[in-house]
């Protein structure tokens, strides 16, 4: 019996999808409480898959590994600044060591899943690479964000290095865990999701969403871990603690 195959969404119905989405704007806006972000964030969300959308067709086209790798660069420099953000200051300062944790600990995961688990031919693909690179890079990016907002207040209340590293650490690690104590009971993950709407088995899709679960685990705790120990003078030379 052959398995149904993606139902394709109208614009007409797609744009059913903004009602409930409009109607928190409303709420918002009645409510006095940052409608006016909420809208740009919807219309920003808008425009910008629309434009990637567009990209994407060209790059998974594209048979040149220097598209590809030049595409991954950009991700990882931006997903090593953006991780700062949550970081008390000294943005510039951390960034270089931002950008060597998540570049070893996120490319080392990817080049593994990549060449290991899936022996992608050629090592470049661009359908595959670009979104699991993606999927990497992002958590490993969430990840170092959490540690060093962690890490930063543990020093200023004053706390030794070990102890601060440690609770750091839990805490980058906690949106992961969450994730997998959370597989299967409360939530089917997105990309198992979208390839069963796509017709795929279950029993593939389940192969699939395994191997994205211990990439995303694996680049999010070694990209964290990889920042506090590369950033640990500068971090403690930064500290200032408070009463």
């Amino acid at each position: 019996m052959q398995e149904p195959g993606l139902l394709l969404i109208s614009l007409p119905r797609l744009a059913l999808a903004f009602v409930p989405a409009l109607a928190v704007v409303l709420v918002l806006w009645r409510w006095n409480t940052g409608a006016g972000t909420a809208l740009y964030g919807l219309l920003r969300m808008l425009v910008q898959l629309l434009l990637v959308g567009f990209a994407l067709a060209w790059i998974f086209g594209t048979r040149r590994a220097g598209v590809v790798v030049g595409v991954l660069a950009l991700m990882l420099g931006a997903a090593a600044w953006i991780a700062l953000r949550t970081s008390g200051g000294g943005r510039r300062g951390l960034y270089a060591y931002s950008l060597a944790a998540i570049a070893l600990g996120g490319g080392t995961v990817l080049a593994l899943v990549t060449a290991g688990v899936l022996a992608l031919h050629p090592w470049y693909a661009p359908r595959y690479l670009v979104p699991l690179g993606g999927m990497v890079f992002a958590n490993a990016m969430n990840s170092v964000s959490l540690a060093v907002e962690r890490v930063q207040a543990e020093l200023g209340r004053g706390r030794p290095w070990p102890a601060a590293r440690g609770i750091a650490l839990r805490a980058a690690l906690i949106p992961t865990l969450n994730a997998l104590f959370a597989v299967g009971l409360v939530s089917l993950p997105g990309m198992m999701t979208g390839q069963i709407l796509s017709g795929v088995s279950p029993f593939v899709a389940a192969r699939y969403q395994i191997m994205v679960l211990c990439m995303v685990f694996g680049a999010s705790g070694l990209s964290a871990a990889l920042f506090l120990a590369l950033s640990k003078g500068r971090l403690q030379r930064d500290a200032r603690p408070t009463e």
